[in-house]
Parts: C-alpha cells; structure tokens; sequence
C-alpha cells in the first residue's frame, strides 16, 4: 500500500480518530490542533480509546500548517463555523497533486472548499460516529459505531476514490463507503442530524423521552418529512418512504442518546446550527416549501448559536 502524507485540518475528536487510525496503519500523518490538545499530542502522542481496539501512537503535531507544506490528503474536520479561516490558513498544506477531503456536518462544506481549492481536488465526505475528545490528547470512542463514506462531487467512482476506499479500509477502524452518489449521502445524514439535535438540543434531553412522548414525536415525524422534501427539492433522489424509515431507525436508538449540539449547549460552545438546521431552513425559503417545524426549532436554536446567550441584568 502506497504510504500518503495527511494533514488533519482540526484534530479534535472526528479528526483525531480518523488521523490516528491512518497513522497506525503507517501512513506519515500531521495534526493541526491548537491549545492544550496541540500541546498534548506534541509531549504524549495520541491516545485512543475505542470499542474497536485501544491504541497509541506518536505523531507530529503543529498550530502552523506552514510546518507540514503539500500533502496528498487533507482531511478537513474543523466545526463548520471554522470553516472559512481553515480553509485560508490550510493553503500552504495544499499541492497540486492534494486531494482534500471535507468530514464535517451539513452539506456545504464540499462547494465551500471547491471554491477555495478548484472542484478537481475536492471529494464530498460524511462520518458517522460517536466520538469526543476525553482529555488533551485522549480521544474516546465508547461505541463499535464508525463509518465513512466519500465520493465525487460530480457523481460516479474514480481511480482516486477507488484508492481512497483500500487505504481506509486497509487502516481499519470503521467501515468504508465509496459512493457514487456522496451527495445523496450527504443530505441522508442531514435529515437524521437536523432533526436529532434539534429535537434534544432544544429540549436538553436525550432522546428517549422525545421520542417516547405521543406529541414530540409527531412533530418529530413532521419534521423528518420537511428535511426531505428540501432534499428532493435539491435534486436528491429517495424513497417515498424515507422519513419513516429514519423515524424507524430514531425509535431503536439507545434512549439515553445525546446529539454532539446538545453536549456543544450543555458545555456553552457555539453551535452548529447554521450549518445543519440553518441550511435547510436557507434552502426552503429558496424553494417556497413550508417547513414550520424546522423553523421554529432553528430559530429557538439560534438563541444559543455562539455559546450561551446573555441575560440582561434586572
């Protein structure tokens, strides 16, 4: 297997896990981290510990990019809101022949990063899994749950997807898609994203109780429907029955489940909403499509968009 040089544009838990499985694996891998997490792994290494294998490795870690230059691979898992000063402070990181892979949440980041880079060099990419940053340097992954998927924007398989598929697999750590269709895939996740993090993050509940409750789940249900039809409106093709199915897969969800927005509020972070509840609401409007329940849930989000909100003084 071809040894590639990666930059991980945010090292944080999603980029630490998937950075350190491809450093395991042999591959000379750059983390770009800041504060006492950057400080860590320079002096420890990363640390993690997973349903799938606990492991350590030592890497190079840097708060400049300028350090790492060119790579082959730049995977980009900042917050979205950190997305446009990323993707300024990452051009040194950028070559001719970088291929740059976005994992973030929403559906934006791919074009966002086109623009910047040239669509050439720029994959469409989605995560799924249940991950945090435990301490400096310490990554926890409590459940067997890691996937990841990638394709051209543009649609089809690629030589270069192709390849991308058998260095993540071989890495191991988390089953690996190469779609044909990333976009379809993209909107897939938001759909479910949207509606989870709205529903508890709002509420600051998990989602058992949401669920469980006749009237918020209807307006769960309702809300899953508005997601879709944006979707379909978007040009994404599903099923007629999609909505319920992603209900169905909510209803056998662990009930003590918390959305990474619910703990983001909890801990007073910014949130993103814009990225995932705000760009649904965007496109809506664009389309003239009613969706009342998003709206109303992005606008009570909104109050808690950069951290928790101020309360004036009596």
């Amino acid at each position: 297997m071809e040894r590639l040089k990666v930059a991980v544009m945010g090292a944080g838990a999603v980029g630490g896990y998937f950075g350190g499985r491809l450093a395991l694996a042999g591959h000379e891998v750059h983390f770009v981290a800041r504060g006492e997490h950057l400080r860590a792994l320079q002096a420890e290494g990363l640390r993690v510990r997973s349903a799938r294998g606990d492991f350590h490795v030592r890497v190079h870690a840097t708060g400049d990019p300028r350090e790492v230059g060119p790579v082959d691979l730049l995977l980009f898992t900042v917050k979205t809101y950190d997305l446009e000063a990323a993707a300024e402070a990452a051009r040194p990181m950028v070559g001719p022949q970088t291929l740059v892979l976005p994992l973030q949440n929403g559906v934006d980041a791919p074009d966002y990063l086109a623009e910047v880079y040239g669509v050439d060099r720029v994959l469409g990419g989605s995560c799924k899994i249940e991950v945090t940053v435990a301490a400096p340097g310490v990554i926890e992954h409590p459940s067997p749950l890691a996937s990841i998927a990638f394709g051209e924007l543009s649609g089809g398989l690629s030589p270069r997807v192709e390849r991308l598929r058998e260095v993540f697999q071989a890495a191991g750590g988390a089953e690996v898609e190469a779609s044909p269709d990333i976009r379809r895939v993209l909107w897939e996740k938001l759909i479910f994203l949207a509606t989870l993090s709205a529903f508890t993050t709002a509420t600051g509940l998990p989602i058992g109780p949401v669920r469980d409750h006749p009237p918020t789940r209807e307006l769960l249900a309702r809300m899953l429907g508005e997601v879709t039809a944006v979707a379909r409106a978007e040009g994404i093709a599903l099923p007629d029955d999609h909505p319920d199915r992603v209900l169905a897969f909510i209803l056998g969800l662990p009930g003590t489940m918390k959305s990474s927005m619910q703990r983001d509020r909890e801990r007073g972070r910014r949130l993103e909403v814009e990225a995932i509840q705000g760009a649904v609401v965007r496109r809506a409007r664009r389309h003239g499509i009613p969706v009342p329940v998003t709206e109303t849930l992005y606008a009570i989000l909104s109050l808690w968009r950069d951290g928790s909100p101020q309360v004036p003084a009596r």
